[in-house]
């Protein structure tokens, strides 16, 4: 019960589920979530960190870069279940159609450039 209470957990803020579906279309560092979203660096990493523990992300590195993707699902079948059911689910709320309309225009190396 410990691992479905942390799923269903980790699914229960909007920031998260929004992380979910962004990530459906391609792998994100932190500060392409955090522009996405609208959001701190360090609150976007906090709410990843809850999504990893829960297996429903994972990260790697890619040079100095750190990647966010959509886990596989293999460690938990709850996991497996909600990311599977999330790719279908909210596409079209008003919010995840907006975040989708932007995210293309959102790349790593224009928000490094800023700061």
């Amino acid at each position: 019960m410990k691992t479905f209470i942390k799923v269903m957990k980790a699914l229960s803020d909007p920031n998260r589920v929004k992380m979910m579906k962004i990530l459906q279309s391609r792998p994100l560092c932190v500060c392409e979530i955090k522009e996405t979203l609208g959001i701190a660096q360090s609150t976007a990493s906090k709410h990843l960190k809850i999504l990893e523990d829960a297996e429903l992300v994972k990260n790697f590195k890619d040079g100095l870069w750190v990647n966010y993707s959509l886990s596989d699902g293999s460690g938990s079948p709850y996991s497996a279940c909600m990311i599977g059911n999330l790719r279908h689910w909210l596409d079209n709320d008003l919010e995840i159609e907006h975040l989708n309309k932007i995210l293309p225009n959102i790349d790593r190396k224009d928000i490094v450039g800023k700061n």
